[in-house]
């Protein structure tokens, strides 16, 4: 029997199940603002789908050109800054210009008479607590009208007394930034006795202080909101964020609506890197305005607002001590630490990180400073561990006169993927034939080659949170929709790739629909969960889209169910007597008019999680003027299943390029006498541009064949700026223990300024 379309049959979308299935109960973890919690919920226990083989994969894991390309490269896609509405007013932000003082006068009159504003809203009118607190917003017809409007305002702060740096902080009497003072109560992990006594015993010690910067997140996109809400009882919010649905909610409760009124859309986003889970100051700002006009609010921050406002990864300080035995087994670690997050409490994974020792004490205390509050920064907490860690690592490495790459394979579980991923990273890094491998290179000539590692590990796994919908019409176009955001990491393409690989369709026959709080709940992007959730519920909406497809063709076709096979070129069925094949538009063409409909959640099976990590540096440093030029960086990686190598390799290839800022050009610089961030733009924050980006070579470790799904964004960022200044030091004996890596701190390692 030849494949050939007869009229229709009914078809029950896969939403109308006769019976709910049964619940069990598993461990997963769950990822709040980037911090990883393991929680037990409650899945459906059905029979699971699966990823075919890699080898038989004939989209995934192969190399997909982001279906959004076009739109991005060409100016059509619409980020929240392009969104222009009939009505629209423009408001802007008067930030604090100190970190503690009293608001002496605003002249609010003076802003309301200049032409085009339309508002004027006094938020922080009688004193600040931190450089850019929120004082006053104003908004006009025209962006150039507020911005006259807020300088009408002609703002007179005195100064009160602050703390912005470690030092004054941490010292008796320190303007206090909290009512229990600056300084945290100490956090504690490990023994110290035992440590001490393990580090006493140990044949060879070393000890070091070790310091972090603050970091910007430096999203091409700033902060903000363009809210349309004209009176009566409906919104639409649109956002530059992370939990599409998560803005939504707070929105509505700032204009008084109830959640299900408000429309969040989040079409396009400029970066988020862990500073975009919610509406912030300006998002409510923007929304009182608009519900006092009853006319849309566009808001969006400028670039000082931004840097001074919306988060930063937290900096520190860590004294070290540690020891190793003669074959260099690690002994002991001994560490103080001190957290820098302004407002907030800071981040800092724990250690000896990634790396084991017989004994181990840490003591952490966070420092309370009148600046903004870190946030989640990609790999929040793990930079700020890895730098340090691998920094010891060498030192010892050196001083007992081990190989580089010896001793941490001496120290990470044997069977763990770092081992083979050392391997691999060294020999494409060089390695066999550098000749400075127990041993810095002298401080010679005009260019020093170093080479330095570096492990990092993440979890990257995924929940049940994502609600997905594939819809197929009579016309033959299929569409894949939940309301999960695309940071621009390839959401979108691998949402419509999933789709297109269980039909046997090309990509671009597959509409990718996200960035809208009416279609499917998702989770939040933080921690490389989106991934590992959404795929396997994308992956299972597929698959019972083309089950109830070939259940509807077998009615059609008189044919058994079971025997359906769809290939790229149409759909064959086993069973028939001359298998031709009947191309898919003539097969949706016997659908009835509402088409199909097939509803997918999250499959345990479909998912993995935890992801290690391996990279190595090749730096080229003039010990005449401490430049430091990075040469190489390779990074090899776990990522389970891979879904888009494309995508993966450039997800870690912009994790390699922030762990290069973090290391030799960033972090936010405060004068704490004036009380003024130094450098609060993208000229004076050096963020990497084309002329310090290195060869790149990021290698999908596919030595890992577990075939589920895990989230891979976090990994490449950690170990980077570890790798770099061992390089340094392995160049010539420069040892800079803290970042960036500038030349003054070059030049005064290798004692040649003071």
């Amino acid at each position: 029997m030849a494949l050939e379309p007869i009229p229709s049959a009914p078809i029950l979308s896969t939403r109308e199940d006769a019976q709910a299935p049964k619940k069990k109960k598993i461990k997963t973890t769950k990822v709040v603002n980037g911090v990883d919690t393991e929680v037990e919920i409650e899945v459906d226990d059905v029979p699971t789908v699966a990823w075919p083989e890699r080898s038989k994969l004939r989209v995934l894991n192969h190399d997909i050109p982001r279906v959004d390309g076009p739109d991005k490269v060409s100016g059509a896609a619409r980020y929240t800054h392009d969104v222009r509405l009939p009505g629209m007013v423009y408001a802007q932000i008067l930030v604090s210009p100190l970190p503690r003082a009293k608001v002496v006068k605003l002249d609010v009159e003076a802003a309301r008479k200049v032409k085009g504003v339309v508002h004027v809203l006094v938020i922080q009118g009688e004193s600040t607590g931190w450089l850019g607190d929120p004082v006053a917003a104003v908004a006009a017809e025209t962006l150039e009208a507020a911005q006259d409007g807020l300088r009408a305002l002609a703002p007179k702060f005195e100064a009160l007394p602050w703390s912005v740096d470690h030092e004054t902080a941490t010292k008796s009497g320190a303007p206090a930034v909290t009512k229990n003072g600056n300084l945290g109560k100490p956090e504690t992990d490990g023994d110290e006795t035992k440590a001490r006594a393990a580090l006493q015993a140990s044949p060879t010690r070393v000890k070091a202080t070790y310091q972090v910067p603050i970091q910007h997140h430096a999203c091409l996109e700033t902060h903000g909101v363009v809210v349309d809400y004209r009176g009566g009882t409906e919104a639409t919010v649109y956002c530059s964020t992370q939990y599409t649905h998560g803005f939504a909610a707070e929105a509505a409760e700032v204009l008084g609506l109830p959640a299900s009124s408000v429309t969040g859309i989040n079409e396009h986003m400029g970066g988020g890197f862990g500073s975009k889970f919610g509406m912030d100051k300006q998002g409510q700002v923007a929304c009182q305005i608009a519900k006092e006009l009853k006319r849309p609010v566009h808001l969006m921050l400028g670039r000082r607002e931004e840097f001074l406002m919306s988060g930063n990864r937290s900096g520190g300080i860590q004294t070290i001590e540690a020891g190793c035995e003669a074959d260099g087994k690690f002994t002991g670690f001994l560490v103080q630490a001190f957290k820098h997050g302004g407002l907030g409490r800071g981040s800092l994974a724990a250690l000896p990180y990634c790396y084991s020792a017989a004994e181990h004490y840490r003591s952490v205390q966070s420092v309370r400073m009148h600046l903004d509050a870190n946030r989640a920064m990609r790999a929040p907490g793990s930079p700020q561990a890895s730098f340090p860690m691998e920094s010891i690592v060498d030192e010892l490495a050196y001083a007992a006169g081990i190989d580089l790459v010896a001793i941490r394979k001496r120290n990470l579980p044997r069977d763990a993927s770092w081992q083979r991923q050392l391997d691999r990273a060294a020999r494409e890094i060089g390695w066999a034939d550098h000749p400075h491998k127990t041993k810095p290179g002298p401080a010679l000539g005009t260019e020093c080659i170093g080479i330095g590692f570096g492990v990092s590990a993440w979890g990257g796994g995924g929940a049940d949170e994502c609600e997905v919908e594939v819809r197929i019409e009579r016309d033959g176009s299929v569409v894949t929709a939940c309301g999960s955001q695309d940071l621009g990491t390839g959401t979108r393409t691998y949402m419509a790739a999933i789709t297109a690989e269980e039909f046997g369709l090309p990509v671009a026959a597959v509409a990718a629909r996200l960035g809208n709080s009416r279609l499917g709940n998702s989770v939040a992007s933080g921690g490389s969960v989106t991934t590992a959730s959404l795929a396997p519920a994308v992956k299972d909406a597929a698959a019972k889209a083309r089950v109830a497809f070939a259940t509807h063709l077998a009615a059609v076709l008189g044919l058994p169910g079971d025997g359906f096979r769809f290939e790229p070129e149409g759909i064959l069925h086993d069973g028939a007597k001359a298998p031709t094949a009947m191309s898919w538009k003539k097969a949706c063409g016997t659908l009835p008019a509402e088409g199909l409909r097939a509803n997918g959640r999250w499959v345990e099976s479909l998912a993995s999680r935890g992801v290690n990590c391996t990279q190595a540096a090749r730096v080229a440093v003039d010990p005449g003027t401490g430049r430091v030029l990075v040469l190489h960086m390779v990074c090899v990686q776990e990522v389970g299943l891979p879904l888009n190598r494309l995508a993966l390799r450039s997800q870690i290839q912009g994790g390699m390029i922030q762990a290069l800022g973090y290391a030799i050009s960033e972090g936010r610089v405060i004068d704490p006498v004036l009380g003024i961030q130094l450098n609060p733009n993208f000229e004076d924050y050096k963020v990497p541009h084309a002329l310090e980006i290195p060869r790149m070579t990021a290698i999908i470790d596919d030595e890992d064949t577990r075939q589920g799904v895990i989230g891979v964004g976090e990994p490449p960022v950690i170990p980077g700026a570890g790798a770099i200044a061992n390089a340094v030091h392995n160049a010539c004996g420069a040892r800079v223990r803290e970042l960036p890596i500038t030349p003054d701190k070059v030049l005064q390692a290798l004692g040649k300024v003071v």
